[in-house]
């Protein structure tokens, strides 16, 4: 097995922590390393040297991936496009064999449970992307269990009927791909049997991604002939539309039943909003705190257990929503205020020992 770690942008529900010019994954989040860095020491016990770990990522950012992992390989993209064209590229640039297994994951999850995502990741290559459910060379795709109607997350809906339990993990051929359904739909979806939140996070032979690629999508054909070229790499990306390589490639695969689920229970995150990034950080001590990105100018009511993320004397910092609102009504205009964090006063040490991390980080990057 070899594996493939996807560093693109985004993350701007985290703002001002997540920048275009420093986003998510290079950031420490959760603890002193940055989730690229813990991404690949998660990984790296399933391979047999760093070398057998690629990151794809924007040419923005490949400074960041030598200096935080410099171990492992490096796939420049020319700009983002997306996952579709990451993956197409580095299906391309990768001297494997076509049997062998490739996984491919996102740099800027959360995995609580190391050793069992481990030991799910490790069966799935063995046991599912090498053939089942009768599909000689299935796309494989890790679904997590939801504990919520979630509409920020697309959905994996499997054929109940085509159900196994394989090499200890529970498996079933993928019906369809749900992308992120509306909040009664989502209550729909949560009440149906065996349906997971879509995390991600891939597992096949080379030769099942190139050949899906090739039928679904026309990624292969520009960027096959310009490998070895800059110049001509850059064009080609100016021709691709950025698309996700569930849309691109999955939901015809799944209407091929072609896809194989795989479920997996790991104290997955995706750290994608305040809110999520204060329950990781806070484990059972969340007590329902949630999190928002606030404009300039908004007119916000901070109660007496809420956080404010702030800047003043030109660092960020962060205030109790006592203080900040004074001996007011607790409304306040949020001119310098990034984020209100509800219910979260008990967190208040964490959350500042977060932005000196970030902070840190940006001054050495």
């Amino acid at each position: 097995m070899y594996a493939v770690i996807l560093a693109g942008g985004g993350g701007t529900r985290l703002w001002p922590l997540s920048k275009p010019e420093r986003p998510k994954p290079f950031l420490p989040l959760v603890g002193d390393e940055t989730l690229l860095q813990r991404t690949v020491a998660r990984i790296l016990p399933l391979v047999e040297d760093p070398g057998d770990i690629f990151c794809v990522t924007d040419r923005k950012f490949g400074h960041m991936v030598q200096q935080q992992a410099p171990a492992i390989h490096l796939i420049v993209e020319p700009a983002g496009r997306n996952t579709a064209a990451a993956i197409a590229l580095a299906s391309r640039m990768i001297d494997r064999p076509d049997d062998e297994v490739m996984a491919v994951l996102p740099a800027d999850h959360w995995i609580t449970d190391e050793p069992v995502f481990q030991g799910v990741l490790e069966r799935a290559g063995r046991s599912l992307a090498t053939g089942s459910f009768g599909i000689e060379d299935p796309l494989v795709t890790l679904g997590i269990q939801p504990t919520r109607p979630a509409t920020e997350y697309g959905y994996l809906v499997p054929e109940l009927l085509q159900g196994q339990v394989i090499d200890g993990l529970s498996a079933h051929r993928l019906q369809a791909f749900e992308e992120k359904p509306t909040e009664q739909r989502a209550r729909e979806l949560l009440g149906m049997p065996d349906v997971s939140w879509n995390a991600g996070i891939f597992l096949w032979r080379r030769r099942a991604i190139r050949e899906a690629l090739e039928k679904f999508t026309p990624l292969p054909m520009l960027i096959d002939q310009a490998v070895g070229s800059e110049l001509a790499l850059k064009n080609a990306y100016d021709r691709i539309t950025p698309i996700s390589i569930d849309k691109a490639v999955m939901e015809g695969a799944a209407s091929d039943h072609r896809v194989v689920m795989g479920a997996m229970d790991v104290g997955w995150s995706d750290l994608g909003s305040w809110t999520a990034l204060l329950a990781a950080m806070a484990g059972d001590r969340v007590d329902g705190a949630t999190g928002r990105v606030v404009q300039s100018g908004e007119l916000l009511h901070v109660g007496a257990d809420d956080l404010v993320v702030r800047t003043a004397g030109g660092h960020l910092v962060v205030e109790s929503g006592h203080a900040i609102a004074g001996s007011s009504d607790g409304t306040i205009v949020a001119d310098g205020v990034w984020a209100h964090l509800t219910g979260a006063r008990h967190l208040a040490d964490e959350v500042q020992a977060l932005l000196d991390r970030v902070a840190h980080q940006e001054v050495s990057a």
